[in-house]
């Protein structure tokens, strides 16, 4: 093949149908070895029961799964992947391999085994929908936005329903706490019924992939209809008084958006337990691991150590005591994930227990005068 029939490649990045999925130049690049074996790239616009829909230049194709699904649940391939797919004509037409992810969302499974769940790959903006027909839970939202974090894309707070609070002075104050909560993260107010805020969320997601998160009743599908200009997703009906209803999306899936980028839905989370997210829950609570640089000691707990700079922080008020109640048990949990996966850490902390305890024991022998002999 010359060098000028090459470069008119119908999977120029430029030209491709695949463009507007995200495809560009550096994953045409990691693409090429797959292409010299005659394979084709598509991307992985939903995954149900060991098949996959691929959404490739010729269309999207159903494709088998059952090479690339490994024992292990952080490698299955999922929404969002970018996948080496047999040319037209096999039968079954087979993912051979997916590219190396950018971004991955992973939350734990809340199994006993707490293994990792890979919910969308490849992704820029975590929209974090939270439903304003509901009191806001400030705590819930901490968790999502570490797990965003984590993740390597952007989170962003979407305030849903928010036509059902009329009053601005009300709207405003909900809108300040969440930033309060969310430090250096966009927090949007939108109502998909009178159309408010969508124009600021559409051009905001136009610029790369985006995940829709949140839980049942939130108004994703509401959310991710108004972006798309039409009712693709089916929503099924929530009672506004106090938000509870039931979500009927049950896959993951990828729609390509009317004014650019792509937009991956997923159903209802009811539970979002952390997974290694060690660095996002210090990016969500960014104010106390600043104060902390100035603690007089490094390894200070924020307990009752002298000199501890978060401890006068909450006594002046300038730290919310919720803010690091949250920070403590998020910290504490995702240590807790960590030891479950991580056999030498999970040593190392039952050796700290022992230590604690050993020392408790000493100090109550003191105290009872137990230890003079």
């Amino acid at each position: 093949m010359s060098s000028s029939s090459s470069s008119a490649s119908p999977l120029s990045p430029s030209l491709s149908p695949l463009a507007p999925y995200g495809w560009n130049a550096a994953w045409e690049a990691e693409f090429a070895p797959y292409a010299e074996h005659g394979l084709v790239p598509g991307r992985v616009v939903r995954v149900d029961r060991g098949q996959c829909d691929v959404f490739t230049a010729d269309g999207t194709v159903r494709a088998d799964t059952s090479l690339v699904t490994p024992h292990d649940p952080m490698r299955v391939i999922c929404t969002g992947d970018w996948a080496a797919v047999d040319p037209e004509g096999g039968d079954p037409r087979l993912v051979r391999a997916y590219l190396p992810r950018r971004t991955a969302f992973v939350r734990n499974t809340s199994s006993k085994r707490s293994e990792g769940q890979i919910l969308a790959a490849n992704v820029d903006h975590a929209i974090i929908a939270v439903s304003l027909a509901a009191e806001l839970d400030l705590g819930r939202i901490e968790r999502f936005l570490a797990l965003a974090w984590e993740s390597g894309a952007q989170p962003l707070v979407v305030l849903t329903k928010a036509d059902l609070v009329p009053d601005p002075a009300t709207l405003g104050h909900l809108v300040s706490d969440v930033e309060t909560t969310a430090p250096g993260v966009q927090v949007l107010a939108v109502s998909a019924e009178t159309g408010v805020g969508t124009d600021v969320l559409a051009a905001v997601v136009a610029g790369g992939t985006s995940v829709l998160l949140g839980q049942s009743g939130a108004g994703k599908s509401t959310l991710a209809n108004a972006l798309l200009g039409q009712d693709v997703m089916d929503v099924q009906a929530i009672r506004d008084v106090d938000g509870k209803g039931r979500h009927t999306t049950t896959t993951r899936n990828l729609l390509a958006l009317p004014g650019g980028g792509v937009l991956i839905d997923t159903p209802g989370l009811r539970g979002v337990g952390l997974w290694d997210a060690e660095s996002g829950v210090g990016q969500v609570f960014a104010e106390i691991e600043e104060l902390a640089r100035s603690c007089r000691f490094h390894d200070c707990a924020h307990v009752a150590e002298p000199g501890c700079a978060v401890l006068s922080a909450l006594v002046d008020g300038m730290l919310p005591e919720r803010r690091l109640d949250s920070y403590r048990k998020l910290l504490r949990e995702n240590q807790r994930i960590a030891a479950k996966t991580d056999v030498r850490l999970r040593h190392e902390i039952r050796r700290e227990w022992r230590l604690k305890q050993a020392q408790g024991r000493a100090s109550l022998d003191a105290k009872q005068g137990r230890g003079l002999r």
